[in-house]
């Protein structure tokens, strides 16, 4: 029986045609298979791209990542288990970027103490540093992709919501590869754990690309759903990213992403040059030489 290609997005995809993304994937990976003097290997009809970008965008308010900013440190209702979050994440992306206390002092003029969840100048100055340190960082954009991760992982409405439109793409017992993107591999990965062996779900390769899976935060709140290992339903696991990426902050290796039990183990790539302009976007995924091979080799396995 033929294998199938799903294919799930990330975040900020609102007000968008479906199919017409789903033709902009595929263009990408045509573009990766012609460097392996390949073609998809299957009808279009086989792929399928679950769209959840105007739901999410509707169920989290439709807020500009400014917006989004100010509920988060400045204690809307509900608001303080968000900030904890979102800080933490933050916190870990200065760091690991090698942004330094005195370069934070050099952009607000003085000392910023992290005092907690709801430090407004603190988050402020985070966010600018991300702009000036890091090479295609955008601190908004990173504030606003947190903001729907957050959501994702801690209000089991928005969840069960989009689980449920992307679970529809998957048929039971038909051998289905798995690509997923961003915020995208969030929900595929904890859909997949959940799920997949109850629904009979059958993935002989789960492709991440952009992950922020490993992110200590994010991986903290799947683990208390479950366990942190290899979905059931998965045979293999392939994980590529492009190391100026901000959101794919570390490889899905034993030591950032442990999985109990450790196998089967997931490969990591971490050599993609991805050419779009923040480093992150799906084109840039697709259109590398290896992970087009890695999806081919998949469908005709």
């Amino acid at each position: 029986m033929t294998r199938e290609l799903v294919l799930v997005h990330g975040r900020s995809q609102e007000n968008k045609v479906a199919d017409a993304l789903k033709e902009e994937w595929l263009e990408a990976l045509d573009e990766g298979l012609a460097k392996n003097d390949l073609e998809l290997p299957i009808a279009k009809e086989l792929v399928h791209f679950p769209y959840y970008g105007d739901t999410l965008a509707q169920m989290v308010g439709g807020k500009s990542a400014e917006e989004a900013a100010q509920v988060i440190v400045r204690g809307a209702e509900g608001a303080d288990d968000e900030a904890r979050f979102t800080r933490a994440v933050m916190e870990e992306i200065r760091k690991e970027n090698g942004i330094t206390e005195e370069e934070m002092t050099e952009i607000s003029g003085a000392a910023v103490v992290n005092r907690g969840p709801q430090n407004w100048e603190w988050f402020q100055t985070v966010l600018k540093a991300v702009d000036k340190y890091v090479p295609h960082g955008s601190g908004n954009s990173i504030a606003h992709f947190t903001h729907d991760v957050y959501l994702y992982l801690k209000n089991s409405n928005i969840r069960d919501t989009i689980d449920t439109g992307v679970g529809t793409a998957i048929t039971p017992n038909v051998e289905t590869v798995v690509v997923a993107h961003s915020l995208g591999t969030v929900v595929a990965y904890n859909l997949l754990r959940n799920s997949g062996q109850q629904r009979g779900w059958k993935v002989p390769q789960f492709i991440t690309v952009g992950s922020p899976l490993a992110i200590t935060e994010i991986r903290k709140t799947l683990k208390g759903f479950a366990p942190t290992r290899c979905p059931e339903c998965v045979t293999a696991w392939f994980n590529a990213m492009d190391e100026r990426d901000v959101v794919a902050l570390y490889p899905l290796d034993k030591k950032h992403f442990p999985l109990d039990p450790a196998a089967p183990a997931i490969t990591n790539k971490r050599d993609v040059k991805n050419k779009t302009s923040n480093r992150h976007g799906i084109a840039g995924y697709l259109d590398d030489k290896e992970v087009a091979r890695k999806i081919y080799d998949a469908l005709i396995a």
